[in-house]
């Protein structure tokens, strides 16, 4: 609910997306469902587990390791697509 850049991960937005996620299948219908908030390496693939399918990581993609990684944009990516690809989904 906050709306402003570089906010924490909510852990109650887990159950949302899970309530989220059954609505929609129950609906048949082609829905994609975005998190915005919070997404990093370390949280992204539990998102996904609950049932989002796109996500939004500003500050972790732009805010990160920008002094000690020439290509932080692609680590961070690099990164996040890992953990996705070991999601149980």
């Amino acid at each position: 609910n906050p709306g402003f850049g570089g906010q924490s991960f909510i852990p109650a937005t887990l159950d949302k997306c899970r309530e989220a996620r059954k609505l929609i299948k129950e609906s048949g219908r082609n829905i994609r469902l975005e998190i915005d908030g919070g997404v990093k390496v370390d949280n992204i693939r539990e998102i996904a587990e609950a049932g989002a399918d796109t996500f939004v990581a500003g500050s972790a993609i732009f805010g990160a390791a920008k002094k000690t990684d020439a290509n932080h944009y692609n680590t961070v990516v690099k990164a996040m697509r890992d953990e996705l690809a070991k999601a149980k989904i």
